[in-house]
């Protein structure tokens, strides 16, 4: 078994995400998507694709590392086509805790996402921006997941 068999199956997902980030918005739009998630290589990674409302979808691959006992998780929209750059980590205590670098409105931004609250039926993701080295965070999107039936 590993981190992320929770996952395996159909989702239902009420999102909360800030309209803008990093600018002290506090617009929240909220929305629901479905997620399909299989596993690949035997159990040592997932493919995850999102339906958004809009029409445009996302894909996540998960892959675990056994040299170095982390994940990396692998982004790509259906908006680019292309994979952002990976966020690195692993679960301590039920948490899952990823890091990443990103570009956001050209300014380079520290990529913190979080998997918590996880049981069999429900799961909660977090993002989370740092644009000063982490000093401080905001978390600007939340996914709280329930398992279809």
């Amino acid at each position: 078994m590993t981190d992320f068999d929770f996952l395996i199956g159909r989702w239902s997902i009420h999102n909360r995400r800030l309209t803008r980030r990093l600018v002290g918005s506090d617009d929240w739009e909220e929305f629901t998507s479905t997620s399909d998630v299989r596993p690949i290589f035997g159990g040592a990674g997932n493919v995850d694709e999102i339906t958004f409302p809009d029409g445009t979808s996302g894909l996540t691959v998960r892959l675990f590392d056994p040299a170095t006992g982390r994940w990396s998780l692998n982004w790509a929209s259906s908006d680019s086509g292309v994979f952002f750059p990976p966020l690195l980590g692993s679960f301590s205590d039920g948490v899952g805790t990823f890091f990443g670098d990103e570009v956001q409105d050209g300014t380079p931004v520290r990529i913190r996402f979080l998997w918590h609250r996880i049981t069999g039926d429900s799961a909660r993701w977090e993002q989370a921006m740092s644009a000063d080295g982490e000093r401080t965070w905001e978390t600007n999107w939340y996914m709280d997941i329930t398992r279809q039936a």
